[in-house]
């Protein structure tokens, strides 16, 4: 049985750390550099680190970012925000990133998911994913959301997450925005229809509060990993808390 991972996720605006809650409301939770060093103490699998105003705001690449944590920490780092060319993706690469992460860009140019996975193998070609439920005529639906959840883009979340997979992604990051930063868990139904629905790993994201949310989805929603940042960022758990909670709860695990 393979191992589920545990992952922390570093948000990060103009170089700091933040939180909100369903996309808005940030608040400060720390330095990148130090946050990545203390996860990297408390055995975390990998990190993800995403630059969630590039997008929206036109701004470049965080590769001076990327290169500060890779001086200090020895785990895989996942980056993404602003990445949209395969220059941008390459910079991050040959600055230490194992894996780009692609959202707003792959939803405008598909063929960027393909042109990275071409270059780098899927393995380091990631779906960020922003998905959010909608309800449009009574009915509701499960859409892809592009500039850090600020534009509904209409496209259906599973039609996306297998044009993904067929164009060379190797992981896709579920963030479901109505859950996010609520933590109040994790969005169990829409994680595994998409993780039924993909042959590639699926990243959980969104809602995490307890260790108890995290065996859920990683059983229940049929994640392959569980991404969180609130717990994690103010203190209430620890991933190695997370990890024994998992491990005794036959949930195979990397226990440091």
């Amino acid at each position: 049985m393979l191992t589920k991972r545990i992952i922390p996720c570093l948000d990060v605006d103009r170089g700091r750390v933040v939180k909100g809650v369903k996309f808005f409301d940030h608040v400060d939770a720390g330095d990148p550099v130090q946050q990545a060093a203390r996860y990297q103490e408390q055995g975390a699998d990998e990190l993800v680190f995403y630059d969630i105003t590039a997008s929206h705001e036109g701004r470049g690449i965080m590769v001076d970012v990327v290169h500060r944590v890779v001086e200090q920490c020895f785990m895989p780092l996942t980056v993404g925000g602003g990445i949209r060319t395969l220059d941008d993706a390459t910079q991050l690469i040959q600055a230490g990133a194992e894996k780009v992460s692609i959202n707003s860009a792959a939803v405008k140019r598909p063929q960027l998911i393909h042109e990275i996975s071409r270059k780098f193998g899927r393995c380091a070609t990631v779906l960020g994913l922003d998905a959010n439920r909608v309800t449009i005529d009574g009915v509701e639906k499960w859409h892809v959301y592009v500039n850090g959840g600020r534009v509904d883009t209409g496209i259906d979340v599973m039609d996306w997450v297998k044009q993904a997979q067929d164009l060379g992604a190797g992981e896709i990051v579920l963030n479901v925005m109505n859950a996010d930063g609520t933590t109040a868990g994790y969005d169990l139904e829409m994680t595994a229809a998409v993780s039924t629905a993909v042959k590639i790993p699926v990243v959980a994201s969104g809602g995490a509060g307890s260790p108890d949310h995290m065996y859920h989805v990683l059983n229940e929603g049929k994640a392959d990993a569980a991404l969180a940042a609130s717990i994690f960022h103010f203190g209430t758990y620890t991933v190695g808390q997370v990890k024994d909670y998992l491990h005794e709860r036959h949930v195979p695990v990397r226990i440091v």
